[in-house]
């Protein structure tokens, strides 16, 4: 007998519940209805590898960004938190519920004193030196040392997000609203005392709210962004904006004050929070996870329109990425929707040209964005889909036997070329049991060995 709609409808909506057991009590039932054919999707060719959960910024627990991505059609979803692996267990839960490949890791800063690109702005908007990278592919058996080695970072951060709040509310004294309390609109909003990271988005967002407590929804709160905070509102978000119903409207009035409030009460980190990109290149290593340069490019309007246009590292890519290569990255990162394509196709070239595994992923941390992206459908995009299933191979082959990771110094395929390998561990990516991942070797065994 078919389940009705309301109660299919209860528990999806219970992956996101704000109690992890709940959440994954309620992705086995879910898993249940896609096994029986009762809750379908349309499949696409398309991946993931950069969603962020309610362990950084999103609206989504791991769960139900897992369900999303699977609602979706994807193929595979990766979890990508900022400083945190608070979530990836749950990750790879919810994956093997709904039967989608799933892949860990987390997005880091780090300083790049010492290296010839010392003092350039390379893919940070706000400050000179320092980079995004993210640390895929993490065996299972090695989250918990992810885990320690962050908690020092997480606690830098959050001393600096106290100080940025205090600097905030007195920008926002003149305007009448109530203070934040860092402690009550902050931190208690976050997940941060399960392990997951405060990021500036968490402040905007307590402002956000602090609004529309003041003024309400609609044309009130337009006129006092505009008139008595100063805040010119592009057209497309006051549409949104004027909408009262608008079920994404902390989400488009926190984009507001990200690109116009943060700059006011920004704080640089200091080298406790984003430590050297070597120390962090070297700690990736021994973990057996892929550590990968996050390619931003000169941008106009970002995926989540929150970025002004701003130039970045394209006029010294040539120097960067090999570079990069001498540090220890294994792998650019890079979002296909967010640049031109005569800037992908130039990267990509160079990355071929070092060896330099290519990793895709669309940032999620908004309501409003679509986990969709079928630009990697086409032609010069697909083999990102490709390298996906290499990363999903790496990181359960990792978890079986560390030296079966990509980039192992002893990995038994370790001479051939990184094409060849990419090539290899994407057939096992690709016929890896997703509710069963752990049988990986079972899957891998004949393939390995043939190759040998």
């Amino acid at each position: 007998m078919a389940i009705e709609e309301s109660t299919v409808q209860a528990q999806v909506e219970q992956l996101n519940d704000p109690d992890r057991d709940t959440r994954l009590s309620a992705a086995g039932q879910v898993g249940e209805l896609i096994a029986t054919g009762e809750l379908t999707h349309t499949p696409t060719r398309e991946v993931n590898n950069h969603v962020h959960t309610i362990y950084s910024f999103s609206p989504y627990s791991p769960t139900m960004a897992a369900f999303k991505a699977w609602e979706a059609g994807l193929l595979t979803v990766g979890i990508m938190d900022h400083d945190s692996v608070a979530g990836c267990r749950e990750m790879l839960e919810a994956g093997k519920a709904f039967d989608i490949a799933a892949t860990v890791g987390f997005e880091v800063r780090v300083n790049f004193s010492g290296t010839p690109m010392e003092g350039r702005r390379l893919n940070h908007p706000d400050s000179r030196n320092l980079v995004y990278m993210a640390v895929h592919g993490i065996p299972s058996q090695r989250l918990a040392d992810a885990r320690e080695f962050l908690k020092p970072i997480q606690k830098a951060r959050n001393d600096r997000n106290r100080a940025m709040t205090g600097r905030m509310n007195e920008i926002i004294s003149p305007w009448g609203l109530e203070q934040v309390d860092f402690q009550r609109d902050v931190y208690a909003e976050s997940r941060a005392a399960e392990g997951g990271t405060i990021t500036e988005r968490h402040l905007m967002w307590a402002l956000a709210k602090k609004v529309v407590e003041k003024t309400g929804k609609g044309e009130p709160l337009v006129s006092f962004v505009e008139s008595t905070m100063g805040i010119a509102i592009p057209d497309r978000v006051k549409t949104f904006l004027l909408d009262r119903d608008n079920p994404h409207y902390l989400y488009d009035l926190l984009g507001v004050f990200k690109s116009t409030i943060i700059g006011k009460v920004y704080i640089q980190p200091n080298h406790l929070e984003c430590i050297s990109v070597h120390e962090m290149v070297d700690f990736a290593h021994n973990i057996g996870a892929i550590p990968a340069y996050a390619y931003l490019g000169d941008v106009g309007e970002s995926p989540t329109g929150d970025k002004k246009a701003q130039k970045f590292e394209d006029d010294f890519l040539d120097d960067l990425l090999p570079e990069l290569k001498r540090i220890g990255f294994d792998a650019i990162t890079y979002m296909p929707p967010r640049n031109t394509q005569e800037q992908l196709l130039r990267l990509q070239k160079l990355c071929r040209q070092h060896d330099l595994m290519e990793i895709s992923g669309v940032d999620i941390n908004s309501s409003r964005q679509s986990f969709n992206c079928p630009k990697i459908l086409e032609p010069d995009f697909r083999h990102l889909a490709e390298n996906t299933f290499a990363l999903i191979a790496h990181e359960k082959l990792a978890t079986h036997e560390e030296r079966m990771g990509l980039f192992h110094p002893e990995n038994p395929l370790g001479d051939r070329s990184i094409t060849d390998r990419l090539n290899i561990y994407a057939e096992i990516g690709r016929h890896i049991d997703n509710r069963h991942p752990g049988k990986v070797w079972e899957t891998a065994e004949a393939i390995v060995e043939e190759q040998i």
